[in-house]
Parts: structure tokens; sequence; C-alpha cells
């Protein structure tokens, strides 16, 4: 497909073209993002690693039981892993196994649904014995019952299971004698004369790493306590790195820390995948949604690499593409290259996607072209000659652009240093990021590029990055002292719409509108908020009541350096000493220093102002001085 070709229409994967489609496209499609299942469908070579695992876990049917981890972060492949695992004991002789996903309950509950998860994989005949065995050791009415219920009537396996979790839960002498019970139930599966060697029940658990504190503690309790016995193995795909004690069970007891750490015999860390495997598996991925044509080599080292060559998020990230192609009419006006060139920006690059799409106003510029112009700047001042006469008309305006004095003609060192102190932090490093300089060159390159970007500045609609970060004022918060007493273990949780409330913010800037979706989220997390256009708008709030915090703009109106300039003054008269926040799209080193300088922050992210807003709230972000 070439870059310039009419954007084709979406369809489901399966479904056939109309008559009437042009034939020289292809429709796009979805990825979905189910494990693999079957070796066939293994684009990452987990093949080999499943085949090994599976034969370790045959040969080790004696050594049981076990519990191996199958660990990675999110999106590296642990489900898949494991599923391929499970495809090959498929063909070893008497090895069964069971799925058991922890997500799918909560708290205590997940230790009751292994339990079960287990014992429904016995025959009928295996069931009915164990429940007669357990029966014959509780008092006499109880035994009547039991067996009462087991004779009254051809119970399925599940109600033998059902029935027989009763009788070993009823209370705490049962549980004790839980373990012994489900072991003899392993051993007369697991050991009779008809089966030669050894039956094994594999047990997978998936997502442990996704559930609260108290399923993890469950489903480990399950596994230690009661299901510790010969004849059964264990896979628990995690990462072991959230399991830790600074992770999820950050508040364990040290007891309990012991507990976790007798869980795993063995872990297989699962690696990162090599660059050629990462690169063959988004070729792959381009080629079944039909962006193939539009990944260049340089695009696909990008997206390789930026993504942490993490499986789950390459798939989002086409699926983004996809999605964005499709149902934002925006696109209908551009060449479906140009979709994927604009969010790999914002996903990879949000700093200066944010300069590109968030300048508005009369001291606005075209960012694309500043780091461009400074490309070639750089390239002459670094030169340890002088700048040619040809080339210094260029230099100078640059120059003259940031409020520099022009250069004379000598060896430009010493320029280019008080240069990059007035611009965009990450220009420096991002001049020498091979992937980014071409991301933007073909950007640029692009039929109807200045069309895009001047669209961009004014806002144009775009999603949000494919894995937006969580509010902090909208998670978990940590246990403050003065909370109300809860669970042992447990977080404290603060609804999402207290956890502001007593904040007040006066948030300072001549266009507000930039600003409406963190504005109205601290308002519905509780925080109050006024809105001042100009410095003498703010100092009539000021006036009126003193806020919490602060947070201003840099540049406003004609001045680039009002909003410093007015925090100046409340510091400098003692109008206001608290917290401040300087939210600009541009962060240089020079901007840097100057809020420094008023104790004060500086960010152009939205997610570090929530990050501030909420250290606030908690008291934790102290005035200055």
């Amino acid at each position: 497909m070439s870059p310039s070709a009419p954007l084709p229409p979406a369809v489901p994967s399966q479904a056939v073209p109309p008559p009437d489609a042009p034939p020289s496209h292809r429709p796009f499609a979805l990825l979905n993002d189910e494990p693999v299942h079957e070796p066939g469908a293994d684009l990452l070579g987990a093949g080999r690693a499943a085949r090994r695992l599976a034969g370790l876990l045959v040969a080790s049917r004696n050594a049981t039981p076990f519990t191996l981890a199958v660990d990675a972060g999110w999106g590296m492949g642990k489900s898949s892993l494991m599923r391929l695992v499970d495809a090959e004991l498929a063909a070893a002789p008497e090895v069964h196994t069971v799925w058991y996903n922890a997500w799918t309950s909560t708290g205590a509950d997940a230790l009751e649904g292994l339990i079960k998860s287990v014992l429904m994989r016995f025959d009928r005949r295996v069931l009915r014995r164990g429940l007669q065995r357990v029966s014959e050791r509780r008092a006499l009415l109880r035994a009547v019952r039991a067996v009462t219920t087991v004779a009254a009537g051809p119970l399925g396996v599940a109600g033998l299971v059902d029935e027989l979790w009763r009788t070993l839960s009823v209370n705490s002498q049962a549980r004790n004698e839980m373990r012994e019970a489900i072991g003899a139930l392993v051993q007369e599966w697991s050991e009779t004369a008809a089966f030669r060697p050894r039956r094994l029940l594999v047990v997978f658990i998936d997502d442990l790493d996704r559930c609260s504190e108290e399923t993890v503690l469950a489903v480990c309790e399950a596994v230690k306590v009661y299901l510790d016995v010969p004849g059964l193995a264990f896979v628990i795909g995690c990462d072991r790195s959230a399991l830790a004690p600074n992770g999820l069970l950050r508040d364990l007891s040290p007891a309990a820390s012991a507990f976790m750490e007798k869980i795993f015999q063995t872990s297989y860390r699962i690696p990162v995948a090599d660059q050629q495997g990462v690169r063959e598996y988004i070729d792959r991925c381009a080629r079944a949604v039909g962006i193939d044509q539009l990944l260049d080599e340089r695009l696909t080292t990008l997206l390789a690499e930026r993504s942490a060559r993490n499986p789950r998020r390459i798939k989002r990230l086409v699926n983004g593409f996809v999605l964005e192609a499709t149902l934002n009419p925006m696109w209908e006006d551009f060449p479906p290259e140009a979709v994927v060139r604009t969010l790999l920006l914002q996903y990879f690059y949000p700093d200066f996607y944010r300069m590109v799409a968030g300048a508005q106003g009369p001291a606005a510029g075209d960012v694309i072209a500043e780091f461009r112009g400074y490309q070639q700047v750089r390239r002459l001042l670094r030169s340890p000659e002088a700048v040619p006469p040809a080339e210094l008309p260029r230099v100078n305006r640059f120059l003259r652009e940031h409020d520099l004095p022009e250069q004379t003609g000598a060896a430009g060192t010493e320029t280019l240093s008080r240069l990059e102190r007035h611009l965009p932090s990450g220009f420096p490093e991002m001049v020498t990021d091979q992937e980014f300089t071409s991301l933007i060159d073909g950007l640029v390159a692009l039929p109807r590029s200045e069309e895009l970007l001047r669209r961009l500045r004014e806002g144009a609609a775009l999603p949000a990055p494919v894995e937006p970060e969580p509010a902090p004022y909208l998670q978990a918060c940590p246990p403050r002292p003065y909370a109300t007493e809860s669970p042992p273990g447990t977080a404290v949780q603060r609804e999402p719409d207290a956890v502001l409330r007593g904040v007040h913010i006066l948030w300072v800037d001549d266009h507000p509108r930039n600003n409406e979706t963190l504005v109205n989220a601290f308002r519905a997390a509780g925080a109050v908020v006024r809105i001042a256009e100009d410095s003498a708008a703010a100092d009539a709030a000021l006036a009126v009541e003193r806020p919490t915090l602060i947070v201003s703009d840099i540049a406003r109106g004609t001045n680039p350096r009002e909003g410093l300039e007015h925090i100046g003054r409340l510091r400098s008269e003692g109008r206001f000493t608290g917290p401040v926040a300087f939210y600009a799209g541009r962060v240089t080193p020079e901007r840097v220093t100057l809020t420094q300088q008023l104790g004060a922050h500086l960010t152009s992210s939205g997610a570090e102002i929530e990050r501030l807003v909420l250290r606030v709230a908690e008291g934790d972000l102290p005035s200055p001085g």
C-alpha cells in the first residue's frame, strides 16, 4: 500500500470485503490478545522452551509435589508459554492438567476455588471413596448424613466435590485433616496397579500477580498447606517481582514473607526476545492487520526497542493504529502512514508530542521546525572550523529567535552550550536518536504534512496513549495513621471523590481550555479549583482565599516569562509562600533553573501534575524554604 493511498475500510478479520471495494487495498483488521494455544501459532519461538519444560515436568513426576514459577513481566508471554506446555503434556502418558485463573476469584473464595478445581479432575469412583473415608472420621450424625447423601442418589463429580468440600471445611478440626484426605485421594488416583508410571496432575495457575494480596495468600495457602501432596505439580504464571515484599505484598509480616518464599521451588524467567525475533513478530502482526507497507525498517526498530520487546504492548500499539485510522475522521484527509507516525510519536516521545500538539497562543511555534533547525545549527556549531559565511545567516537567525547574541564566526561550542539552555531539555538527546529523527523526517515528508501539524497544534482529537497511567488519586491509597481500621494485610481504600477534599488549587493560565481534563478530574476528586486567566485575576483570587497550591503557566500574553515574574513577585512580597507547580509545554534547562530559584516545580506532564497534587493532599509536598 503506498503511503498516499486512500484509507481502506476496517472490517472484521473474517469478513468478506464488499464487491465494490477497491481491489488494490487489503482491509484493516484487529489482532486478538489471547494466549497462544498451539505450536503453530507461536510467533516468538516459545515452543522450544515449552517442550523442554514439559519434558522436565514429566521426568520429575516421582519428585512431586513441587511448584514451578513461570516468571515474566506484564505482556511478556507467560500465559502463552504455559498453554504451549499444556499442549506438549497432552502427548505424555498418564499426565493430566487442570487450569485455574486466580484472577477470577476474590479473597478466601480462591482457596475453595483452587481446591475444587483440582478435585474435579478425579474420577467419580475415587471421589466417592474419599468422601466415605472422611465421613467415617466424623461424629455419627455427620457420618450418617454423609453416607446417606452419597447413597441417596447418583451424585455427579461436581456434587461429590461440593459435598467433600463441605465435609472437609466445616470447622478448624476438619481443615487440619484436609491435606491428609486430599493426599489419600491423589494417591489412590495416581498409584493404582493399572497406571504405570504414576499418574501426574499438573495444575496451571495463571494471573496470580494481578490479584489482591488476600487472593494471592489464599492461593498460596491452598498450594502449600492443602495440596502439597505427591502426584501434584503446580506451574504458576506470575511476575515474581510484583509478589516481592516491596511489591504487591509489601504489608506482609516477616513470618508471612518467609511463607511466600517457600511457595516456589524453582522459577523459569522468560527471556526478552532477541531483536530479530521481535522484528519478525512485528512484521507478522503488521501483515495480519494490513499495515505492513507502512512500517519501514526504522519504524520497526523503534517499535521493537521502545516497546521493550513486549509482545502485548506491540499488539496494543498495532491495534491502536488500526482503530485510530478507521474511526477518527481526521485521518480521512491524510495517508495511513500519517496515523502510524503520529501515534508512534505520541506514545514513545510523549514530552515532544505534547509540545507539538499542545502549543497554543501567540507565542506558540512549530516545535518540529525548531528541532530540525536545531539539528542543522548544532552540526555547524559543533564543527572545529568556524561557521561558513554562507551558513552564518541561518545560524544567527536561529540564535536571535532564542534571544541569544549572534555568532561571530569563531568556533561555536560555547554558543551551542548557551543555546541548548534555551531549548527543550530533550533536544540534545533526541538529536542523536536515529529512530526519532527518522520518525520526524518521515512525518514531515508526508503529503499535506503542514496541514497535519497545524491541526495537531490546534488540538485535533487524538486518543489517549495506548496505556494511560492511572491517575494516582484514583488508585488505592496507602494506610495512613488516621485511617479507620481495616482487616490485617489489606490496603486502606478511600473513595475517589474524597481523596482531594480540602485541597484548594489556583490555576493561572491564559488558555484554560488546555487544562480542562485535569481540572475536571481534580474537582471530581473533591478539590476546589479556581481559574485565573492573567496575573491580575490571580492576585484578586489570592486576596480572597489562600490556595493550597498554585499551578501556573510560564508564557502568558506577549510576555514569555510572565508566569515566572508573577510568582517571583508573590514570593518577594510574601503573598504566597506555599507550593507552586509550573505546567508548561517547554521544559528547558534555563526554565528549570529559574523555577528552582522560586522554590517551584516545573513539568510538561499531566501525570506529574496529578502526582504533585496528590502529594499536596497527603501533606508530602513541603513549602519552599
